[in-house]
């Protein structure tokens, strides 16, 4: 308990000084939550049928992705991943589509695993997903952001809500609803 309060301690004082410009700081940070978010990227990664990016490259690629918005002032360890998680479906994302451009068929589709999703033993394209997440998001945008990160960033409900400062009741409900809609509309022929 003691080395995990020790642990959050120095991972506040380097968000502290990542926020305050200190881009060596952020390296430290990415360091102290690589496992984590190599979990993200395997978790993403994990039902893909064309694979052409390793759990490795992936969390590399965040990591310079991530680098690159000097603008963000990181609050705490729930908002790192919760960006981790946006930027690599983003990567599969953006990956997905340039095979599809070199393409005149439309390529062979990225597809992601939902375990978190459940009742769906197929898995989906990378694409299809993210548009589903983005018609989502324009209804109901909590329950979409709720569905990322429990499926993309692999947060448990109490890290959802902690990120999306709500309470525990309000995710459990947007994640049934979001949920629900996603996977009606993935099994939609």
């Amino acid at each position: 308990m003691e080395s995990e309060q020790a642990h959050d301690t120095e991972l506040a004082a380097l968000l502290a000084r990542c926020s305050a410009g200190d881009r060596e700081a952020f390296g430290a940070v990415f360091a102290h939550l690589y496992h984590d978010i190599r979990a993200i990227a395997a978790r993403e990664l994990r039902g893909e049928r064309h694979a052409t990016i390793s759990p490795t490259a992936l969390v590399n690629e965040a990591y310079l992705r991530m680098q690159a918005l000097q603008q963000i002032r990181w609050q705490d360890r729930a908002h790192v991943l919760a960006m981790a998680s946006r930027i690599t479906r983003q990567t599969l994302v953006d990956g997905a589509r340039r095979r599809r451009a070199e393409k005149r068929d439309g390529g062979e589709a990225v597809t992601l695993s939902d375990e978190n999703l459940g009742g769906i033993d197929a898995n989906h394209d990378a694409l299809d997903v993210d548009r589903l997440l983005t018609e989502l998001e324009g209804f109901d945008a909590l329950a979409a952001h709720t569905v990322s990160l429990r499926v993309f960033g692999g947060m448990s409900i109490e890290e959802v809500a902690q990120h999306l400062d709500v309470s525990v009741s309000t995710v459990n409900r947007r994640w049934s609803a979001g949920k629900a809609w996603l996977v009606r509309e993935l099994l939609r022929p």
